[in-house]
């Protein structure tokens, strides 16, 4: 049930969803004071353009607010509050929690029309620390609309849960998990989502709020579920993106996990002309590599996004949290298809480096470790406490644990493919937080009063209010077969898929404006309007092949006016895969700073949407090695940028060359275009201009 959202984008099912476990259970005796400031913990995914909206006339120190007075939050267009609330519903077990919350009044005089409520994913992460996207996509609505903003139990600023032990373990174990929940005791059963609907429930109650839009993405797509089953007259309407089900047959195995994964990389590969050209499908191209690291799995090493080399044993199990875990989506299926083959032809580079990048990517944590920033005790005891298990939850750790291993045993007779083309014993390689399946075969049985799994009843009912739930096309996290079983429980569910899309679409940096436009429609009219959007994103140009020299390349096309010889083109063509693997590879630094595939560095420098890299040496390939600047700035239509480069080329046989690159991103069938000239020692300088399928 975990669902990071994994920016993203990036980061699903019910157990991918959470991330996270470390306790040592801090103070849950928290006075009901509203504090007279809130610190301001910067967003992960900043907004620019959300920050700069809310913005406005300088705010009142306080807001009275329904029964509340709220102070103004120092920083935001928005005033904090917390209200304390019994960590036991029940009052079994003593203690009170406060729980967190902003709240943005509407911009325009006047009375408010129903507010807006997001929820954040993970679970794990609170939902304060999403303000800015949250804020952009509400954007438009904002003049009427009051937004709200609550950090759940064990998150963020409400009590967030530090396990210390899980919460700085490099890889989660079962002992690391187990740990946790002894930490918390009893307590560990009330950090469910149930208790957090029930914590949305009664500030909405001291705020004299109703009939609210509530949008949540991925984990956030459970709870908003929760909140509907349990406080149905409080909605008007639920956006859910990124969704899965309370429940179902079957579901504490996560069937729909590997199909979904399958699809996605067979029709990123049937829609790009060089892949679909290879014959079989795209998990065919990879049955090679996985038989050979199921043979003979070797010690290695690859670089990450950041220029951090990792070490590592590739074997079929780490192939597999490659391409289950969709971290990074986009780079894993822009790339896979063509590692693959490289693999397979002895180049081993990428490949490695997809497995650097993606042990890499699976962590939730920021680079501090902060449990504020994301609780990895909250991602545990939501996700051994809410979701169905495949082992019996009211067994004793030690009979729990023989459990799980005739369930396993028996699956493995009854459903071997369950995780094809990987087996059930390759799955269980994955990190626990994303195969899902026994990460709480040690947590602590739950009390009585508060039974694991029970967060709705088994005979739920959901309100018949409008439901828009949003599915990626290309996301095996949440998948559309998820997303298409939530729209089913609603009289009123409709289900809008967005094509060549993965994991959560309607917020900043998604691959297309269309899920933001349908949602703010349908929170405007409740109704998504005319949909046709959602099958124009086009689809994804993937790595056309990975070469270890520029002759194995094909040239890039001559314009009018060129007069590079053949070896020139093909040295275009490296040159501008060169630069489409350090964007990409931009798209997932956090340290300013990356190496190319086969040496070389690149420095990155960032200016709101803007992006600016200076290349020293990278190489592509072996032997062409690219240094300059190359800047990507913000297009004229939605996730659209404007690409271009100025570069010096050195390659095979005393090659240079001067280039100018530039290409539209974000475009359906992208064109590059080349001008600039070669010099050599044999012939002099060759004036180019050419084009090639941008990278």
């Amino acid at each position: 049930m975990a669902w990071h959202r994994i920016s993203t984008l990036a980061s699903g099912s019910l157990a991918l969803r959470l991330r996270a476990l470390r306790v040592r259970a801090r103070r849950l005796v928290l006075h009901l004071a509203v504090p007279a400031s809130c610190a301001i913990v910067a967003g992960v995914h900043a907004a620019d353009a959300a920050t700069a909206a809310a913005r406005g006339p300088t705010p009142a120190a306080y807001l009275r607010q329904g029964t509340l007075t709220l102070p103004h939050c120092k920083g935001l267009q928005a005033y904090c509050g917390e209200i304390e609330r019994p960590l036991d519903p029940d009052g079994v077990i003593p203690g009170r929690i406060a729980i967190h919350f902003e709240f943005y009044p509407h911009t325009q005089a006047g009375a408010a029309a129903g507010p807006l409520v997001a929820t954040e994913g993970g679970p794990g992460y609170p939902a304060t620390l999403s303000r800015d996207d949250y804020l952009a996509l509400f954007a438009p609505l904002r003049a009427k609309r009051d937004v709200l903003i609550m950090d759940n139990r064990g998150t963020g600023k409400s009590g967030a849960i530090d396990c210390a032990r899980l919460q700085k373990a490099p890889a989660w174990t079962i002992d690391a998990v187990a740990a946790c929940g002894a930490s918390l005791g009893d307590s560990a059963a009330l950090y469910s989502t149930a208790y957090a609907t029930d914590d949305l429930a009664a500030i909405l109650s001291a705020l004299r709020l109703t009939d609210i839009d509530l949008y949540g993405d991925s984990y956030g797509t459970y709870f908003a579920q929760v909140m509907a089953v349990r406080h149905p007259p409080l909605l008007r309407s639920l956006v859910l993106d990124g969704a899965y089900p309370l429940g179902g047959k079957d579901y504490a195995w996560y069937p729909g996990y590997a199909p979904a994964m399958r699809d996605k990389f067979n029709l990123a590969c049937s829609r790009f002309a060089p892949c679909a050209a290879r014959p079989g499908s795209s998990i065919d191209h990879l049955l090679p590599v996985i038989e050979s690291l199921r043979a003979a799995p070797f010690a290695a090493a690859g670089v990450d996004f950041d220029g951090r080399e990792r070490h590592f044993t590739a074997n079929a199990a780490l192939l597999a949290t490659v391409m289950f875990a969709s971290a990074p989506a986009l780079a894993t299926v822009r790339e896979l298809d063509a590692a693959a083959a490289a693999f397979s032809g002895g180049d081993r580079a990428p490949m490695l480096r997809l497995m650097a990048e993606t042990l890499a990517s699976v962590d939730s944590r920021d680079p501090t470790g902060d449990a504020k920033q994301w609780s990895a005790g909250l991602a545990a005891a939501v996700m051994c406490q809410d979701p169905p298990q495949i082992f019996d939850m009211r067994l004793t750790p030690e009979l729990r644990a023989a459990d799980r291993d005739r369930a396993i045993a028996e699956r493995r007779l009854t459903a071997p493919d369950t995780y094809a083309p990987f087996t059930i014993d390759e799955y269980r390689g994955l990190p626990l937080d994303y195969g899902f399946i026994e990460q709480c075969v040690a947590w602590p049985v739950a009390p009585a009063g508060h039974p694991a799994s029970h967060v709705v009843p088994d005979a739920f009912t959901v309100p018949d209010i409008p439901a828009l739930i949003i599915s990626g096309e290309l996301d095996n996290i949440t998948t559309v077969a998820d997303g298409a079983a939530v729209a089913a429980e609603f009289k009123r569910g409709r289900q809008l898929v967005i094509a060549n899309s993965f994991h959560v679409n309607a917020l900043p940096r998604a691959r297309s404006p269309c899920a933001a436009e349908l949602v703010r429609r349908f929170l405007d009219t409740l109704s998504p309007g005319d949909t046709g959007c959602t099958a124009t994103v086009p689809a994804l140009r993937l790595v056309p092949q990975f070469a270890r020299r520029t002759a194995d390349l094909p040239p890039a096309a001559p314009l009018v006016g060129n007069r590079a010889d053949t070896k020139q083109l093909k040295a275009v063509t490296a040159a501008l895969q060169t630069l489409g693997d350090v964007l990409t590879q931009v798209g997932g630094n956090s340290s300013g700073t990356g190496r190319g595939l086969r040496g070389g560095r690149f420095l990155i420098t960032r200016h709101g949407g803007n992006v600016h890299v200076s290349l020293l040496q990278v190489r592509w390939t072996e032997d062409l090695a690219v240094s300059g600047v190359l800047d990507q700035a913000a297009g004229p239509a939605g996730p659209q940028t404007l690409v271009r480069a100025r570069i010096e080329v050195s390659g095979p046989a005393g090659l240079t060359g001067h280039l100018q690159a530039r290409w539209t991103d974000g475009t359906a069938l992208a064109s590059a275009r080349v001008d600039g000239g070669f010099g050599t020692r044999r012939y002099g300088a060759r004036r180019i201009s050419a084009a090639a399928p941008a990278p």
